[in-house]
């Protein structure tokens, strides 16, 4: 197996072509057209076997507004691990590439997790974020995210531990907005 990090702009159109086909057969007709796009425009971590690419995630960079300031987010996107070679450490890969983006050239990292994708987070040391969550909506303003609430993960980068009492308010994308 190997692992390789490359932007998006330095995948070719066959590495996009095996991505989105990995994605789609992990989340079948959920997976929308702003979902991929979502995972573009950042760093990828792609592990390949003998038999193509067994495991996906990217990194890239959102905003959140906490306490007045607006944070650099280093946003988990796109991690999806093969059927045939799941339960062996290929998420986990992945994740550590990419948790290391986080740390080292972002404020916090986030994700939108699954209930299955939580259970990996958490033992990696993501945190659910348990307090408010909001959106700055392009023709409402600030809207609050409940039902993404008890969902998104986060995990400390450049701005240290964050406290929980002060809300984090994203910035709107089409699709789903965590």
């Amino acid at each position: 197996m190997s692992l390789r990090l490359a932007h998006t702009a330095d995948l070719d159109p066959a590495d996009l072509d095996a991505v989105h086909a990995l994605l789609h057969g992990a989340f079948g007709d959920d997976l929308t057209d702003a979902d991929w796009e979502h995972g573009l425009g950042g760093v990828h971590a792609l592990v390949r076997d003998e038999a193509g690419l067994a495991a996906h995630g990217s990194v890239v960079m959102r905003r959140a507004r906490y306490r007045g300031a607006w944070l650099r987010v280093g946003y988990v996107e796109a991690v999806a691990v093969r059927a045939d070679v799941r339960r062996r450490g290929l998420g986990g890969q992945v994740m550590a590439a990419l948790e290391r983006y986080v740390e080292r050239a972002y404020d916090l990292g986030a994700l939108g997790a699954s209930d299955d994708g939580a259970l990996l987070y958490a033992a990696r040391g993501w945190q659910c974020w348990p307090g408010r969550i909001s959106a700055l909506s392009p023709d409402r303003g600030i809207v609050r995210l409940a039902e993404e609430e008890g969902c998104l993960f986060v995990r400390p980068g450049l701005a240290g531990v964050l406290d929980p009492a002060h809300e984090l308010v994203f910035d709107w994308r089409d699709g789903d907005v965590l």
